[in-house]
């Protein structure tokens, strides 16, 4: 640890104070306006009713949108790991021809502006006569979300001792079970990440499925349409239920892989018993 002097704690202080207040302000001024009774919001509110949050539950659309945007994260993040896991095996464990410009190809799409990215994607299933739907919308997700999720795993990659995959292969054990005791268990924890990244991402997307997902609306759809044609108290509702779905899922990732974590810990401990 070295000293820190204390004007510069005290700008370190406020700098993350500000980024803090930046950050969460528009939380909290969202959950404001979700409560207050009034149609537009006014501050401070005046009067508080749930009466939006049980307009939200009970609108068929806005559920339509959720199962919709619900299924495509799950979707895209399934397949997303998969693709990721081999994509990071390939460019951070192995050496190969090619393995430089493989790099540069997964790295591409995460630079594209994601509504020029959607627009493309659109118009290219439109040269193929492909109607937009949620499908679409989990292929062009995929386009952009899948490259992210690679680098995540890659990170878990570039840590892994490859000699412990030599030494199970040298006590007999075949490619299968190398793959299944010592790779996935030790790259788990980058896997998982990459999962909860990738349903996170794919939750709180709009420009991709705006130009592909067709009849299908998802959630950020849903807001953007009442955003900018009838107005309804019932967005700043399904926006905070929105952060709450983020949060919860980001508490519950963090809680799993505490709980996996515990147990490895408490089988290790066994084991040396």
């Amino acid at each position: 640890m070295f000293d820190v002097h204390p004007i510069t704690k005290r700008f370190l202080w406020l700098f993350f104070t500000l980024t803090c207040v930046m950050m969460y302000l528009p939380m909290v001024v969202t959950a404001l306006a979700s409560l207050s009774r009034s149609r537009y919001f006014i501050f401070p509110v005046r009067k508080f009713s749930l009466k939006w949050y049980e307009d939200v539950f009970s609108s068929f659309q806005i559920e339509q949108s959720f199962v919709v945007t619900v299924l495509v994260a799950v979707v895209v993040s399934l397949i997303s790991v998969v693709l990721a896991f081999a994509g990071a095996l390939a460019y951070a464990r192995y050496d190969w021809k090619g393995r430089k410009w493989f790099q540069y190809f997964i790295m591409m799409p995460i630079f594209f502006p994601q509504a020029v990215l959607g627009l493309a994607i659109q118009l290219w299933f439109n040269s193929f006569g492909v109607s937009m739907s949620w499908q679409a919308t989990v292929f062009s997700q995929l386009v952009w979300i899948a490259p992210i999720a690679t680098l995540v795993i890659a990170i878990q990659v570039f840590g892994f001792d490859a000699s412990v995959e030599d030494a199970a292969s040298d006590l007999g054990a075949s490619r299968w079970q190398v793959m299944r005791d010592i790779t996935l268990p030790l790259l788990g924890p980058g896997i998982f990440s990459g999962f909860l990244f990738s349903f996170l991402l794919s939750l709180s997307n709009f420009p991709l499925a705006y130009f592909t997902s067709g009849a299908d609306v998802t959630i950020p759809e849903w807001l953007h349409a009442k955003m900018i044609g009838g107005y309804t108290p019932m967005v700043p509702a399904v926006g905070f239920l929105s952060i709450l779905a983020g949060a919860l899922v980001l508490g519950l990732g963090y809680l799993i892989k505490y709980l996996i974590g515990l147990t490895a810990t408490v089988k290790a401990g066994k084991a040396a018993a």
